[in-house]
């Protein structure tokens, strides 16, 4: 019985510790941090929404390719 209750347990480090858990956190640091930056800019609260779905459309894909290739350089417009 032992190793039943500790079977949540190991779940949730095998969870914590996967990628794409890492990759979730990251890309949610992100967001948060747009979400200040935005919110100071502007001064008021953007809301994590707003900063969510602008982070998406101007950032997401930007910040992935960098992830991915180091060397990565994002063209200015």
């Amino acid at each position: 019985m032992a190793k039943e209750d500790s079977q949540p347990e190991d779940q949730h480090e095998f969870v914590k510790r996967s990628s794409l858990y890492q990759e979730f956190l990251a890309e949610r640091e992100e967001i948060l941090r747009y979400k200040w930056l935005e919110s100071e800019r502007l001064g008021k609260d953007i809301g994590f929404e707003r900063a969510l779905l602008d982070w998406i459309r101007k950032y997401r894909d930007g910040w992935r390719n960098s992830r991915r290739d180091p060397d990565h350089k994002e063209s200015s417009a």
